[in-house]
C-alpha cells in the first residue's frame, strides 16, 4: 500500500494482466495514432481507469454510460475518469477518485497494474492518461444517476466476439474501431483503446474490418453522443 492509500503496482494482480500491462510499452500503436503526439496547448489533465475483473464467463472491463444532459460526451459509453483536481497527487489518484465519485466504487478494492502513455482529444482539449486497474469479482455499483446513468461490465469473450465488431466513419472520414455489444455502442477513444488490449491481450479474434458504417447511423440506433 502506497502512503496516499492505493495499492501499489503488482500487488495481487494476475499474471496475464502484468503482462498486457508490459505489452503497452513502446511504440504507439495504429488503434491510437488518432489521439497520440504532442499534447495540444492548453491541455487540461484527465485520467480514465480501464477496470478488470473476472465473472462467470472470464475476465471482463468496466463501461459507464454518462447522461445525455452532460456538456462534455453526453450519452456515451466510456471508462470511468475526469479530470484531475489540484489536491490529486498523480493520474492514478484521479482515475480512483473520479470512479469513486461516479460509481461509488471504494479505492481500496483496486489493484493498479500501471499506465498507459497520454492521449489527447482535440475537441474538448483533455489530455487522458489510462491507468490499468483489477478489482477481481467486484462489488455491485451503480452509477450516480446525475452523471452516470448505468454501470455496464462487459466480458473480454463478448467484445472479442466478431458480430460485435465494426468501424465506423467520424465526420472527417477517419475509420475508427467500435463495438455493439449488449444493445451498448462503444466508440471513440474508448474503443481504441478496448481494440487495442484486446489485440495486445490474445483475446482479439478475426472480424470483418469491411463492415464500416457512419457514426451519425449507429449513433441513431444506440446513441452515443457526438465526436471527440
Amino acid at each position: 500500500m502506497t502512503d496516499d492509500g492505493t495499492n501499489a503496482p503488482d500487488d495481487g494482480l494476475p499474471p496475464w494482466l502484468t503482462g498486457l500491462v508490459r505489452r503497452t510499452e513502446g511504440e504507439i500503436p495504429p488503434e491510437l495514432a488518432r489521439y497520440a503526439g504532442p499534447a495540444p496547448a492548453g491541455a487540461r489533465g484527465s485520467a480514465v481507469l480501464v477496470l478488470f475483473g473476472t465473472g462467470a464467463r472470464g475476465p471482463d472491463l468496466l463501461f459507464l454510460r454518462r447522461s445525455g444532459s452532460l456538456r462534455n460526451y453526453p450519452d456515451q459509453v466510456c471508462f470511468p475518469g475526469g479530470s484531475s483536481a489540484p489536491a490529486d497527487a498523480d493520474h492514478i489518484r484521479t482515475a480512483l477518485r473520479e470512479t469513486w465519485e461516479e460509481t461509488g466504487l471504494d479505492p481500496s478494492e483496486v489493484r493498479i497494474a500501471g499506465t498507459v502513455f497520454p492521449l489527447h482529444l482535440g475537441h474538448s482539449g483533455f489530455s487522458v492518461v489510462p491507468v490499468l486497474g483489477w478489482w477481481g469479482s467486484g462489488s455491485e455499483i451503480a452509477g450516480d444517476g446525475e452523471e452516470i446513468v448505468s454501470v455496464h461490465r462487459v466480458p473480454l469473450t463478448e467484445l472479442s466476439d466478431p458480430a460485435a465488431r465494426l468501424l465506423v466513419r467520424l465526420p472527417d472520414g477517419h475509420l475508427s474501431p467500435a463495438f455493439l455489444v449488449r444493445n451498448v455502442f462503444v466508440w471513440g477513444l474508448t474503443a481504441a483503446l478496448t481494440a487495442w488490449l484486446l489485440r495486445l491481450g490474445g483475446w482479439e479474434r478475426p472480424w470483418d474490418t469491411d463492415r464500416i458504417e457512419d457514426l451519425p447511423d449507429v449513433r441513431r440506433r444506440y446513441g452515443g453522443g457526438p465526436p471527440p
